[in-house]
């Protein structure tokens, strides 16, 4: 197989690590970094994460 321009051995795109590597190096966030995040409320996820301890709980108990 040859080896296309710009691409490692392996067929990596060198030019897109090498843009990844310079944002990250400069505290970039990165395709994912805040995107995510920003829509996340905190408080509520903890919310659910307790009711589903205690659904599985209740769920355990009825088990056995």
């Amino acid at each position: 197989m040859a080896k296309q321009p710009n691409q490692s051995q392996a067929g990596t795109n060198i030019q897109q690590v090498r843009q990844q590597n310079a944002q990250s190096a400069k505290g970039g966030q990165g395709q994912y970094g805040t995107e995510f995040a920003s829509e996340t409320n905190a408080q509520e996820v903890r919310q659910q994460n307790q009711q589903a301890e205690a659904r599985k709980g209740q769920n355990s108990g009825q088990q056995r």
